[in-house]
C-alpha cells in the first residue's frame, strides 16, 4: 500500500487515510471491516457508479442526483474525520 504523505509528515491522519486499505477488504469481500476502516467507501463507491452509469444512460435529474451524492459523500467524508480526530486526540 502507499503511505500517507500527510501521515508520514505530521503524525496524523488525513481524511483519506484507509481508504486504500476499505478497497483492499472489499476486494476481498469483509464488507463491514471496509466500512469499519473507512466508513465513506459506500457514497463513494455509489457516487462513481452514477458518474459511470450517467455516462451511458442519460437521467432526467443527474445534475441533481450528483450533487445529492457529492454532498452525502463530503458529509461522510469530514463526519468520519472528525470522529476519527476526536478518538485520536481523547
Amino acid at each position: 500500500m502507499l503511505p500517507c504523505l500527510n501521515k508520514k509528515l505530521f503524525g496524523i491522519d488525513c481524511p483519506g487515510c484507509g481508504m486504500q486499505r476499505a478497497v483492499h477488504l472489499l476486494f476481498h469481500g469483509d464488507f463491514v471491516a471496509a466500512f469499519k476502516m473507512y466508513p465513506a467507501i459506500y457514497p463513494i463507491l455509489i457516487l462513481l457508479t452514477f458518474l459511470v452509469s450517467n455516462i451511458f444512460v442519460k437521467f432526467k435529474y443527474a445534475h441533481h442526483i450528483k450533487l445529492f451524492l457529492m454532498l452525502l459523500t463530503a458529509g461522510t467524508i469530514i463526519v468520519s474525520y472528525i470522529l476519527k480526530m476526536n478518538n485520536f486526540f481523547n
